[in-house]
């Protein structure tokens, strides 16, 4: 019989790591990739993102609010992707 942690570690953590990441390569598209690439750059981001979030919520190694973990993860990935995405969308509108 195992005894529970005394401590355990803050399981939303892993959720605010990735959208972290989901701030930080959704800005790296639209600095670096092309105007007319960076709708699909975003969609692999994204799909990449919602591969971390379940790496990182896999590797906190708790059942408990997994999907919740996760939900939240990906919700948030995707409103953070969605806003820099029609900012940068936005931007493209202003002539030089």
């Amino acid at each position: 019989m195992s005894e529970p942690a005394l401590a355990p570690r803050n399981a939303f953590i892993g959720v605010f790591v990735v959208w972290a990441v989901a701030f930080l390569a959704s800005i790296a598209v639209g600095i670096f990739v092309p105007e007319e690439w960076r709708v699909s750059w975003m969609l692999v981001v994204f799909g990449g993102l919602v591969l971390l979030s379940f790496a990182v919520q896999l590797w906190y190694g708790s059942t408990r609010g997994f999907i919740f973990r996760v939900a939240c993860s990906v919700t948030g990935a995707l409103v953070l992707t969605g806003l820099i995405a029609t900012g940068f969308g936005l931007a493209a509108l202003i002539p030089a």
